[in-house]
């Protein structure tokens, strides 16, 4: 007889790490809804209709804003290699795990990278980014606005700036801030930003929204794409070189998200359910109104770990408010924490890439789970494991805090 294994059934676990999060039951709901044929005027509709929302979600006019299937780092590949050809200069601020993500992917394009660097735990000086757009001439500035790997928000509107004056394009990737922190693509002077729905916007990992300026726009649509070798556009400023990917090719893609509806793929309905809910329940709730409780859930973590003895990581300065580094105290077994956490309570909380990997934990506080309840469970259980480790923490003093913050 055939082993086909048991049916799911993991219990119910609060994710409070820096992402995936617990997803909205609105967008579960959704993403049950009955597909519908890629081209019904039903499901096209929708995907007008989800165009819209990423509209006011990314705060920006931008008329090509949609979804790439696939995560996030779908999105952001689809960026790059839709925009650099080889030879072409990119200037990558780099200051955690996800910039070096970004000059990885811009050199599988054969584009010239030019790094510029700064210490994790804090932000780049945009000085010292214009320093290198000066003197390199990038096609592109590609960064990172909140850096889960170090929790850090790169001020994005100085970088923005520095592009427009030095005629380079900028992509943000705002994976993890997007509907939790403003992102105001518009005010930026962005030209392309990417985003995932598995934080703020809590869904599920699995479809990248994405939103392009019409500068970027025409540089993308310039250069050249192949499908089975018959020329589709024509080569202009900078093209004339084949986009790398047909899948990632934002030229064919948009075709598709046109009034033309050229075929390029077949759209991941449930995904774009999921995508559209996701925005429906962020604009309903209102985006100041979400700001405010990322910022709020995100001040109740510190106030609560600080009171519990820990210290938090990095510039606070600077600190994203929906995800926060906390240093492991000595002798503590930061893996073993983690584990209890997830065995006694079913709660789940990250651990930390490349420097930081077994210094620090990370408690995200984002989309659904950035509410008191979610902060006040995470605290009180974290408080008990530690001390039951072996950490002196006064008992209640983290909930306390935090609760003061949200009093």
């Amino acid at each position: 007889m055939t082993d086909t294994f048991k049916d799911l059934d993991h219990p119910p676990r609060l994710l409070m790490g820096p992402g995936p999060i617990n997803v909205h039951p609105r967008v579960l709901r959704a993403m049950s809804v009955q597909l519908l044929g890629q081209f019904d005027p039903e499901f096209t509709g929708y995907m007008n209709e989800t165009m819209a929302l990423y509209r006011q979600v990314f705060q920006t006019q931008n008329r090509w804003t949609f979804l790439v299937d696939g995560t996030s780092r779908a999105g952001i590949e689809a960026a790059l290699v839709s925009v650099l050809a080889p030879g072409d200069d990119v200037v990558v601020v780099n200051a955690g795990r996800f910039g070096l993500l970004l000059s990885e992917i811009a050199e599988r394009c054969d584009a010239r990278v030019t790094l510029v660097e700064g210490e994790w735990g804090k932000v780049i000086d945009p000085q010292a980014v214009e320093d290198a757009v000066a003197r390199v001439k990038p096609r592109l500035v590609a960064c990172v606005h909140g850096d889960t790997s170090t929790t850090m928000a790169q001020p994005i509107e100085a970088i923005g700036e520095i592009c427009r004056r030095h005629d380079a394009l900028l992509y943000v990737d705002a994976t993890a801030t997007l509907a939790g922190m403003p992102c105001p693509v518009d005010q930026w002077q962005a030209d392309i930003v990417t985003a995932g729905l598995q934080k703020c916007l809590g869904g599920p990992s699995g479809s990248a929204p994405i939103t392009i300026s019409d500068r970027a726009a025409e540089h993308i649509a310039g250069r050249k794409h192949v499908e089975r070798g018959i020329a589709t556009a024509g080569a202009v400023s900078g093209a004339g070189r084949r986009i790398a990917s047909n899948y990632f090719d934002l030229a064919m893609i948009m075709d598709y998200w046109s009034d033309k509806r050229l075929n390029h793929h077949t759209e991941a309905a449930s995904m774009l359910y999921a995508a559209r809910e996701c925005a429906r329940v962020a604009l309903e709730e209102g985006l100041d109104a979400r700001f405010a409780r990322h910022a709020s859930a995100g001040a109740a973590v510190v106030a609560g770990v600080e009171a519990m003895g820990l210290s938090v990581y990095g510039d606070p300065a600077h600190k994203m408010t929906n995800v926060t580094g906390i240093w492991i105290p000595a002798g503590i077994d930061g893996d073993r924490v983690r584990a209890r956490m997830r065995t006694e309570f079913e709660i789940e909380i990250g651990t930390a890439f490349g420097p930081l990997t077994g210094k620090i934990w990370r408690i995200g506080a984002m989309g659904v789970n950035a509410r008191k309840h979610a902060v006040l469970t995470t605290l009180a259980a974290l408080e008990a494991v530690l001390r039951w480790e072996g950490f002196s923490a006064t008992p209640g003093a983290g909930v306390d805090a935090a609760a003061k913050v949200y009093s």
